[in-house]
């Protein structure tokens, strides 16, 4: 069986805070693709991160909640907004330490002063569209949505949850998908930037009732559009927690 580490002994190696938010209801789609899709995205000096020898993308929606920049600053009309993006896993080694981190292949929210931050800052792929999300309950059950406009057309994300969310096992899919506590990011002259990401362990709702509405392949491709048309392979629902974003260092 797998093991899985929280990853907070960093967060003393870094500089400062860059964000700090509430991250709340994250609908999470995971989806086994064929690594060569990925080749090409993997950022320099890391590799592809794969659970019992496979490798997975996740289509992830989620809300901002009480953002502060730089940990204490917060901006008008950008503390609370929904997030949707598609991320796979990496990891990278650094003697017996192995971090292990998401990529970003596009992040889509409705704010353009948040896109354009995170592309000055980061590098990073965003996209800025009109988006909406609800959230809704039925008796015992949970609904979760998150929906975006590209190019005319809407696309929603959404999950029906219901009972108590509780901590993946030890090993699962679900552990390993939540659990991954570092960012990388190609930079535009080809060299990698690491940063660390912050939170407790989440709690989870599993989903039978989870899925994706809408062409997705004006924004992720027509290959990576078809996989997410397909039916996912694991979907739950994480609860969220504080997180703290530490800014980002250069890979040597």
């Amino acid at each position: 069986m797998r093991k899985f580490s929280v990853g907070r002994h960093a967060a003393s190696q870094t500089r400062f805070v860059f964000l700090a938010a509430q991250w709340q209801d994250l609908v999470m789609l995971n989806y086994e693709v064929d690594p060569c899709l990925l080749r090409q995205y993997v950022p320099t000096g890391t590799e592809l991160d794969l659970f019992d020898g496979k490798t997975y993308v996740s289509l992830v929606g989620f809300r901002f909640h009480r953002t502060k920049m730089a940990g204490v600053i917060s901006i008008p009309f950008h503390v609370n907004f929904a997030e949707v993006n598609l991320r796979f896993y990496v990891c990278r080694k650094m003697g017996s330490e192995e971090r292990r981190g998401v990529a970003f292949l596009a992040e889509i929210v409705p704010k353009r002063v948040v896109a354009r931050i995170a592309r000055a800052v980061y590098s990073e792929n965003y996209f800025c569209f009109p988006m909406r999300h609800f959230q809704m309950m039925e008796a015992a059950k949970k609904i979760v949505g998150y929906e975006w406009r590209a190019h005319d057309r809407w696309c929603k994300l959404r999950a029906e949850v219901c009972g108590i969310p509780e901590h993946p096992a030890e090993g699962s899919l679900e552990q390993f998908i939540t659990e991954h506590y570092w960012g990388y990011v190609t930079q535009r002259n080809g060299q990698c930037l690491e940063y660390h990401v912050e939170h407790p362990r989440w709690r989870v709702w599993k989903s039978e009732l989870a899925g994706l509405e809408g062409d997705t392949s004006s924004v992720y491709g027509p290959e990576l559009g078809e996989v997410l048309q397909s039916k996912p392979d694991c979907t739950f629902v994480a609860d969220g927690s504080p997180v703290t974003v530490y800014a980002g260092r250069k890979v040597e």
